[in-house]
C-alpha cells in the first residue's frame, strides 16, 4: 500500500510532501488499520471537505493507493492527524 500525504497552505504557503510505502514493513498491518479509517472516515461530517480549513492553516491532500481524501486544519478526524503526522514523520 502506498500513502502519500501533500500539505499546502500556512503562514508562510511551504508545500511538504511524503509517502510511505507499506510493503513488507513489520507494522504494515497498522498502516493498513489507519489509512482505511481515514479513507472510510471523511472529516467529522463524514464527507469530503475539499481541504478548506482556517485563513493561514494546513490543507491536506491524503492519498492511498489512488483514492484521495482532502482535509483541513482544524477539522481533521484523529486518524486524518495521526496518518498526516507518521506519514510526514517517516515518509521520504
Amino acid at each position: 500500500m502506498r500513502i502519500r500525504v501533500r500539505r499546502t497552505g500556512g503562514f508562510a504557503g511551504i508545500e511538504r510532501a511524503a509517502e510511505v510505502d507499506t510493503s513488507g514493513r513489520p507494522d504494515a498491518d497498522d498502516w493498513h488499520t489507519l489509512a482505511e479509517a481515514v479513507l472510510d472516515g471523511g472529516n467529522d461530517e463524514g464527507v469530503d471537505d475539499g481541504g478548506r480549513g482556517v485563513p493561514d492553516g494546513f490543507s491536506y491532500e491524503i492519498t492511498v493507493d489512488g483514492r484521495t481524501v482532502h482535509c483541513g486544519d482544524p477539522r481533521l478526524t484523529e486518524a486524518q492527524r495521526t496518518l498526516i503526522t507518521r506519514v510526514l514523520k517517516e515518509g521520504a
